[in-house]
Order: structure tokens, then C-alpha cells, then sequence
């Protein structure tokens, strides 16, 4: 990631804007010339955000970029995605219909596309267009965990699981994907593989705080809530802990 001396790129931004402020660009070249020299510093900005996880804020940045290159598709798929994180999935699949028809049917896009109608619970759509991502893109593994997704979701738990399978043979023991096996599994009744398969997820380095916390609700289903609890207890503060335990308790005596 680009540092800019000791200031956040955000911080760059403003002060590059104020300045501009107090000087008006005296004609057109002069306002294009502004706006490449802000360009590095919304784009760092934007990264930051992403990697902070404020998604709200990096689509507002690359809002901002994609406002003054509408046509370039890099931005627009980079927006739609914030967008998607942000809970504004519908916005992003609005975003990026207009840009596949002028496009054509761009792998990248077309995936977007179905992540967003997932997202925004528009099933078939969701379905057919991440069906057609794969056709473009076999060997994508995104592609085939969303579309697990969008299998399980509909009760397709056997294609789902096929799905996730050919996700983790082009990207092995990858946890994004065997936490979406894991869940499958334990929607198609099948809580011993289930809490196997999160295990296995957890064991990865890249492992998120998602994952111990379905590991927990796993075992706790499976009668464990000591196990539950501690699963949980490596991510939560010690008052959520003790909140969650309660939960743990009772779910547990309901899977025992």
C-alpha cells in the first residue's frame, strides 16, 4: 500500500482539495489537471477503506474516480463491489447492467453482477447469471463458491457442494470456501462433517473471526457449549463472551 510521509491518504485528499480551494483553476485544462493530480490519493484513500473494512467509505471514493471515468471498468466493477459490502447490493447490480451492455458479457462483470443479485436476494437471477459467470470463467473459484451459495440457498445442497468441491480444487484449502462447505453441510443435516470441515476452515492462516464464530454455533448445536464457548472467546471481548454463553448453554441442550 502507498504511504504518502505520515499522513492517511485521506487526510492528502482534503488537504489537496483545500488547497485547491483557495485558487480556482483559471480554465478547463486547468480543473482536469486538478483532478489528475487528486486521482493517486482517492485511490489510495479508497484502499485504505477497503482494507479497513469501511465500505461505505470506499464507495464513496470510488464513486467519486468512477464519476470522472465513467467508462472505465475497472472502476465500475471496483465500485459495484464496494457497494455489494456495503449492503447497497441492488445499487451495484444497477451500476453494472449499463456497463455489460456496452462492454459485452465481461467475465469479471458478469460475476459481479450475480454476486450482487445474491446479495440482494434476487435468487434466479443470481442463479443464472453466476451459472454463466462459471461458463466464462471455469476456472474462477469465486464463481463456484457464490454459485454454492446461490445452490444452497435454494435447498440445492448436493450442487452446492459440488460447487464448493471444484472451488477448493482450483484454490485448495482456501476458508472462505470450506466455510461455505461447512455451513452446507450442516443445512443438509450433517453436523459431524460440518464441524469437521470449519475446523479444517479455522486451521488456515487466512482464517477470519466469521468462521470461529460458526464453528461455535456448530458445536454448540452438537451439544458442546464448552467448546462453543471457547471458539467463540478468541475473537469476542470477554462481555460478549459471557453474553454469548447463556446462548451457547441453551443450544446446546437443544442439540443434545
Amino acid at each position: 500500500m502507498t504511504h504518502f510521509m505520515h499522513l492517511p491518504a485521506a487526510a492528502l485528499l482534503a488537504l489537496s482539495l483545500a488547497a485547491c480551494a483557495g485558487a480556482p483553476a483559471p480554465d478547463g485544462a486547468g480543473v482536469d489537471t486538478v483532478a489528475k493530480a487528486v486521482e493517486p490519493s482517492l485511490r489510495a484513500a479508497a484502499a485504505t477503506a477497503e482494507a479497513n473494512q469501511d465500505w461505505k467509505g470506499a464507495a464513496h471514493h470510488w464513486r467519486t474516480l468512477h464519476s470522472r471515468y465513467p467508462q472505465d471498468k475497472a472502476l465500475a466493477l471496483s465500485l459495484a463491489r464496494a457497494l455489494r459490502y456495503a449492503g447497497e447490493a441492488q445499487a451495484g447490480a444497477d451500476l453494472v447492467q449499463p456497463v455489460l451492455d456496452r462492454v459485452g458479457r465481461d467475465p469479471a462483470l458478469v460475476a459481479e453482477l450475480g454476486k450482487a443479485w445474491l446479495a440482494a436476494d434476487r435468487l434466479g437471477l443470481a442463479t443464472r447469471t453466476l451459472e454463466e459467470a462459471r461458463s466464462l470463467a471455469p476456472s474462477d473459484w469465486e464463481v463456484h463458491s457464490a454459485l454454492g451459495v446461490a445452490f444452497d440457498a435454494a435447498a440445492r445442497h448436493d450442487e452446492a457442494r459440488a460447487a464448493y468441491a471444484r472451488a477448493l480444487e482450483l484454490s485448495p484449502d482456501n476458508p472462505q470456501v470450506l466455510n461455505n462447505l461447512g455451513l452446507s453441510q450442516a443445512m443438509a443435516g450433517r453436523l459431524d462433517e460440518a464441524v469437521a470441515t470449519l475446523r479444517r476452515a479455522d486451521d488456515q492462516p487466512r482464517a477470519g473471526s466469521q468462521i470461529r464464530q460458526n464453528l461455535a454455533l456448530l458445536l454448540a448445536l452438537k451439544g458442546d457449549a464448552v467448546a462453543a464457548e471457547r471458539a467463540a472467546a478468541r475473537d469476542l471481548p470477554p462481555e460478549a463472551t459471557r453474553a454469548n454463553a447463556a446462548f451457547y448453554r441453551w443450544a446446546a441442550g437443544q442439540g443434545r
